[in-house]
């Protein structure tokens, strides 16, 4: 392993490998390790900062640096602490040893998915604030718990709670897919639960749990290879053009020669803008029925008022971030973004947001195996912001402000 700390690594490196070795993995993150090490930073680059507990054990770290117009709204710059588990038996490297090979790629649970954002966020205000930097509106960076696992006891409390109120935020940035913009699609978690004649394991009993089971997970992997076509089929297609749908989790039976009485499984859809939800609706209904009597579904999570943050040349926001881009000879491609993240919350709460990872020229590796990430690329991505947040920053009076 590349030694954490030597003289020939930058010091932006090595804290963000010194963060990924914070084991902050469902489903027990250790979060207050997270957080002490957020509230060190906040302390060394003299920034405010505020815990704010939404639930409990569950802290959402503000680290804020103020700006020199108290009448203007706020940058947030947010970002979630939390990774998802991982089958180290499949990694190279351990995955929370943030290893970095002879290349420079570094190795962990967590370099894209999005402790990388993380520490780039903090290293370009380092950088700014050594300059001796200051701007019209005031910088919020927001740390939360909870997004891998839906948000609900991290985001979604946050945006409820006074605290979040009082920053202001006027516009946000979060995580993407090296996307520059994340118009959010419409996501639906169904549940769908099959009732049937129980026995004993010895005999064919008719009209099982099982039976109807299998002909609704056939239908429902019929659709997805229908749109996995249309999607490979059409080189205009970008991936949240068309509705994405995953089996996801698998339940029923108490011993293998029990047959079940009810069994259920899981789907994660993330429905294409142009779909009529009513009509999609139906069709789940429809699949349900055509399985036989006692198959019901029900909606473990459900989004069906997607916001848009808007990237009209004539938004002063967009104007700011695209201009930098633009300077910086980065090349856009604003697209649908095809997974979920706390930006929903921000902009259910009226704060514009867009979703932005500088991660170009890297293979999608977020809760993959081997998950990683190269120190230029991440390094490039602090250059990036610190050209960003001044742009932001300094976004002139709204007419809604001052």
């Amino acid at each position: 392993m590349a030694s954490e700390g030597r003289e020939d690594e930058h010091p932006s490196v090595t804290l963000f490998r010194r963060y990924l070795r914070i084991r902050t993995v469902h489903p027990e993150p250790d979060y207050g390790a997270a957080v002490a090490f957020l509230e060190e930073r906040g302390r060394q680059l003299g920034l405010g900062c505020q815990k704010v507990e939404v639930a409990p054990g569950l802290v959402v770290t503000v680290l804020s640096w103020p700006g020199t117009d108290p009448t203007l709204s706020s940058v947030l710059l947010n970002s979630h602490t939390d990774v998802v588990p991982v089958f180290k038996e499949c990694w190279s490297h351990d995955p929370f040893e943030a290893f970095k090979d002879a290349e420079g790629y570094i190795y962990a649970r967590g370099a894209q998915d999005m402790k990388c954002v993380s520490i780039q966020y903090l290293e370009a205000v380092r950088r700014l604030k050594a300059e001796g930097r200051h701007f019209p509106r005031t910088i919020h960076l927001t740390f939360v718990p909870d997004e891998e696992i839906g948000g609900h006891q991290g985001m979604e409390l946050f945006v409820q709670q006074p605290e979040f109120k009082a920053l202001r935020a006027g516009f946000a940035l979060d995580e993407g897919l090296a996307n520059p913009t994340e118009a959010f699609t419409v996501f639906y978690r169904v549940r769908v639960t099959c009732t049937g004649k129980p026995g004993h394991g010895s005999r064919f009993i008719e009209d099982t749990a099982a039976e109807k089971l299998h002909k609704v997970v056939s239908s429902v992997l019929a659709f997805r290879e229908e749109e996995r076509r249309r999607l490979q089929s059409n080189p205009h297609l970008k991936l949240g053009a068309v509705t994405s749908v995953n089996l996801t989790k698998l339940e029923g039976g108490v011993a293998f020669n029990v047959v079940p009485a009810t069994m259920s499984v899981g789907f994660d859809f993330r429905l294409a803008p142009d779909v009529d939800m009513k009509a999609f609706e139906e069709q789940l209904r429809g699949w349900c029925q055509a399985a036989g009597q006692g198959v019901t579904f029900e909606f473990a999570q459900k989004w069906t008022e997607p916001q848009v943050t808007s990237t009209a040349d004539s938004d002063p926001w967009w104007a700011a971030f695209s201009g930098v881009c633009k300077d910086m000879s980065l090349t856009l491609e604003p697209e649908i973004f095809p997974a979920s993240t706390d930006s929903r919350y921000l902009r259910a709460a009226g704060v514009p947001a867009l979703g932005f990872s500088p991660m170009n020229r890297t293979p999608v590796l977020l809760h993959d195996h081997d998950e990683r990430l190269h120190e230029a690329v991440f390094l490039r991505g602090v250059d990036i912001y610190a050209r960003l947040l001044p742009a932001l920053a300094s976004v002139p009076a709204l007419p809604d402000e001052g």
